[in-house]
């Protein structure tokens, strides 16, 4: 069964259910824990009450620096949301790893962005090195990816679309919000992950609801094609693509046709003037909840609660 992680300002910690066992350790990093799983599993074994993890201020999991690599359009209902028909070409971009931030922290929309978009993604966190020319199955993933972790690939749209830049919309501070559970999988448990359901919900409102047989280019696949140009460490993480549900969606096909036969700047106008009456892009004093689990319980990361505010009040914590 897999062990969950929670890391704070103290230190690194084993939860069980409601409560959480400090986990003996020198690590200072996420590469380092992974090192010694021996301390983890004492910790998750160990029958102490522990403290209640509600008491916890939970930190991101995953520590920076490190690489964070992102798949793009990988779960079919977000293809059919953004208007792709036939191939989706596999494709991979970079995120800034000072995006990353914990799992209760304020996302911050910076002063010039306008259309603020979520996008709920599984996270996988390396545990072996992944060399350029890695070849990697299904039977031998668990050799490679040591554990699992909710993120939000949270995106500045009109920086996104008018300048086909990824790297800079996807990369702004709390822009990758990580944890609250790193979910340290044992062999057997990479059999049940397609079971996982990921759902990601605005102010109660569920948006986004999918499992990972929703998924285009699974993980081994994934971590075979990135290596081709891509080498990984351990302590990386992969963020493995979105599903349906997103405020982004591709206008319709007419619509569309249209927009190709308008200089650049006038399209654009004219399709964020239409997206200003999209009520479901981010505003301040919005609260973003996220959860991936099986429905047996078996594999559960916790539950993400990001407030949202304006550029101005600045992260609560980072």
């Amino acid at each position: 069964m897999s062990a969950n992680v929670l890391r704070t300002a103290e230190g690194w910690w084993a939860v069980s259910a409601e409560r959480a066992v400090r986990i003996e350790t020198g690590a200072t990093t996420t590469a380092e824990l992974l090192v010694d799983r021996d301390a983890v599993r004492e910790a998750a074994t160990s029958g102490e009450t522990g403290t209640p993890v509600a008491d916890l201020a939970a930190l991101s999991p995953v520590t920076t620096p490190c690489r964070v690599v992102a798949q793009m359009v990988n779960y079919l209902s977000h293809a059919r949301d953004s208007g792709f028909t036939g191939e989706i070409p596999p494709t991979f971009f970079r995120k800034a790893s000072t995006s990353v931030c914990g799992p209760q922290d304020t996302i911050v929309r910076p002063s010039h962005v306008e259309f603020l978009d979520y996008e709920i993604e599984l996270g996988l966190v390396m545990g072996a090195p992944l060399p350029l020319g890695t070849v990697v199955t299904e039977k031998d993933l668990p050799r490679y990816v040591a554990g699992l972790v909710i993120t939000n690939d949270v995106s500045a749209r009109d920086v996104q679309l008018t300048k086909t830049q990824f790297y800079e919309s996807k990369s702004y501070p709390t822009f990758t919000p990580a944890g609250p559970h790193l979910a340290l999988l044992e062999p057997e448990d990479f059999a049940h992950l397609l079971d996982l359901r990921l759902r990601l919900s605005v102010n109660g409102a569920l948006r986004q609801d999918r499992t990972l047989a929703d998924m285009i280019v699974r993980p081994a696949e994934a971590l075979t094609l990135l290596a081709r140009f891509q080498t990984l460490d351990p302590g990386d993480l992969l963020l493995t693509g979105t599903p349906g549900g997103t405020a982004l969606k591709a206008p319709p096909k007419p619509v569309e046709k249209i927009g190709a036969l308008l200089p650049p700047t006038v399209k654009w106008k004219v399709f964020f003037n239409g997206q200003r009456r999209n009520p479901r892009y981010l505003h301040e004093g919005d609260l973003v909840t996220a959860t991936i689990a099986t429905p047996d319980g078996r594999i559960d990361l916790g539950e993400q609660r990001s407030p949202v505010s304006h550029a101005q009040q600045g992260p609560s914590r980072t």
